[in-house]
């Protein structure tokens, strides 16, 4: 299994960036704008984020066999050598880590959340900062994590999946729809808003392509709309993260600047600004806002009713059935409910609750990939522990021969980690990895 190939030409010394934007920066930094120049003729690092969900930083890293520096963003964010691959590697699909660019670990920890609170992602995908969230929340409380494009929702839902984030509701609505739906829902949100992306020109050649002063002013319009909805959402005395991976005024203290001057309910309590020449990443604005008086965030515990269907699974596959509340739909799909529930989540467009632990077909129950990611390897009365050819084959979806004894689901490890799972029978493992997740 290849994990390292030979490092990518940085983009910029490929491609010329826009004189218009080089003027601004000029002007914007000043004396330090050769710094930022040298900065941008380097390749970029990559970086990783420790999932601590499933693991401590320790443990991840003697498991993978690297003694990376840390990054000095968060804790639990590393760089990763030149040439490090993850997408392939068994630890990255049992959701151990995640790749994070390091600049982009800092909006997630300015929220201050503590374990219970209700929290929202407003522009979350692909989930790398609704990963973090959930891991500060440590599985408790709630987190509803919202896209408004179906695809890129998508893409939010399965690194949600992958991540083993059980107090989870990924929704795909229009910023304004779904703040008026859950007005003073909160104690936190996050406005990640989309932004010109000045600070990703090092990685993505398209955001060169694409920036133009109109982009920029387009950019600033959608941003205090957003801003503005993500206020609706919090509760009084909550707070509010605001930021960009972008460089422009316009888009940051200007958008922050006009919100609070049409909010005297809310105050700024921090203003961080990350250079590609000042700080490890690409760059990043954050700005961190706080409202006024004293509230508590429309939540409501969920309800739900016996499913023997899912009852009876338990007793068969489980060690011990886990303790949320189960919520059987109409299509037959089963679902194990965060602890906290929007009381409006029944109107809204939602694409996961909590954790999808299976469908009931013919009358019995089929376990989905997500409830074996959503739990550690002793929840489950059957494991297999593959390495090797067995492990690559596995992955690539195939029927595994299999010495252990017994029938039924058992969950698939790598490392003592579930990566998904699979139905014991006749000594073999029969393959149940969704096929899109398939490596070949």
């Amino acid at each position: 299994m290849i994990l390292f190939h030979s490092p990518p030409l940085c983009y910029t010394v490929r491609m010329k960036l826009p004189e218009a934007f080089l003027n601004r920066m000029r002007h914007q930094l000043g004396g330090a704008f050769p710094a930022y120049l040298d900065a941008m003729a380097q390749s970029p690092q990559r970086a990783l984020r420790v999932n601590t969900l499933k693991i401590t930083p320790d443990a991840l890293l003697a498991l993978l066999g690297i003694q990376p520096e840390p990054c000095g963003v968060i804790p639990e964010g590393f760089f990763v050598p030149e040439g490090f691959t993850p997408g392939k590697h068994p630890l990255h699909a049992a959701g151990l880590f995640y790749m994070q660019e390091p600049s982009a670990q800092l909006p997630a920890s300015l929220l201050d959340l503590q374990p219970g609170e209700a929290v929202l992602d407003l522009c979350a995908a692909p989930g790398g900062k609704s990963g973090q969230i959930a891991a500060y929340l440590q599985n408790t409380g709630l987190l509803v994590a919202n896209e408004v494009v179906p695809s890129r929702a998508t893409v939010l839902q399965r690194t949600l999946e992958r991540l083993g984030a059980r107090n989870a509701i990924v929704t795909s609505l229009r910023p304004d729809a779904l703040c008026q739906a859950l007005a003073g829902g909160f104690d936190a949100v996050l406005a990640d808003a989309p932004c010109s992306g000045e600070g990703m020109f090092r990685r993505e050649p398209q955001a060169v392509c694409d920036w133009s002063e109109a982009h920029v002013a387009a950019c600033a319009g959608r941003q205090r709309a957003i801003l503005e909805s993500a206020a609706l959402a919090l509760r009084p005395g909550g707070r509010l993260v605001y930021s960009t991976c972008t460089f422009s005024p316009e888009e940051n203290e200007q958008t922050v600047e006009a919100f609070l001057q049409a909010h005297p309910d809310f105050s700024m309590s921090g203003m961080h600004r990350l250079y590609p020449h000042t700080s490890a990443g690409e760059g990043q604005f954050a700005a961190v806002l706080h409202r006024g008086g004293i509230g508590t965030a429309r939540t409501e515990a969920p309800n739900g009713r016996p499913v023997r269907e899912w009852e009876a699974f338990c007793r068969d596959a489980m060690a011990y059935a886990p303790r949320q509340v189960v919520r059987l739909l109409p299509d037959g799909r089963v679902f194990l409910l965060p602890d906290r529930i929007p009381p409006a989540m029944d109107r809204l467009r939602v694409l996961n609750a909590g954790v999808l632990a299976g469908e009931i077909k013919n009358g019995r129950f089929q376990p989905a990939h997500a409830l074996f990611l959503a739990y550690e390897r002793t929840a489950f009365q059957s494991a297999v522990e593959l390495d090797g050819a067995a492990l690559s084959a596995y992955l690539a979806g195939e029927a595994i021969p299999c010495a252990v004894g017994g029938s039924g689901f058992a969950a698939v490890c790598a490392q003592g980690y579930p990566i998904g799972f699979g139905k014991l029978t006749g000594g073999m493992l029969k393959n149940h990895l969704p096929k899109g997740l398939r490596m070949r």
